[in-house]
């Protein structure tokens, strides 16, 4: 049985399983899902309002104090970084590997150090929450293999490793800064 060191780190894994069985569970969708939304236009529009989404649950995660000059520079930093790697990704569904699996990764991090603030030992808390992300991602295009529809591809599995990079060095940039004010 798993134990939890604290309600936060258990509701930051619940929601990790709540969002890699939504990722897993649509694998079957994707491509219907995929051409419906490009079909009607809306694909663009909910790309962008997931980004934002994303955003905004990194920055309010952040913000248990109000952001200093270096914070609001980090920030417009971040925000840069994703908008550049967005508009040079060509596919949709690339891109949605970088709100997936960024989710993913913040989520993961976020309960690793919790359990690490909690006590337990947790080594290298931004390597090995990159690489369960990078796991989860791999399983992600394994289960492609059995699909008919779908197929694996390595290309995946490198972007939701960058995504899941991108996601904690965000994080952990907030952090680092966040500590530095204090």
């Amino acid at each position: 049985m798993i134990e939890f060191t604290s309600a936060r780190e258990r509701h930051l894994w619940i929601w990790t399983l709540v969002v890699v069985s939504a990722i897993y569970s649509t694998l079957g969708l994707a491509r219907t899902l995929s051409a419906f939304l490009g079909e009607s236009g809306l694909g663009e529009g909910l790309f962008i309002i997931a980004c934002f989404l994303v955003l905004a649950a990194v920055v309010i995660q952040g913000l248990k104090l109000p952001p200093g000059v270096p914070e609001i520079g980090i920030y417009l930093g971040i925000v840069a970084a994703y908008l550049l790697i967005f508009v040079r990704m060509s596919i949709p569904t690339e891109r949605s590997h970088l709100i997936e699996y960024g989710v993913v990764a913040l989520f993961i991090y976020e309960a690793l150090k919790e359990r690490a603030r909690q006590g337990r030992r947790v080594p290298f808390v931004a390597v090995l929450a990159v690489l369960a992300t990078g796991l989860i991602g791999v399983i992600d295009e394994c289960i492609q293999l059995l699909l008919p529809s779908r197929v694996f591809d390595y290309r995946d599995i490198l972007f939701n490793g960058l995504a899941a990079v991108m996601a904690v060095i965000t994080s952990a940039s907030l952090g680092w800064v966040r500590r530095l004010n204090k």
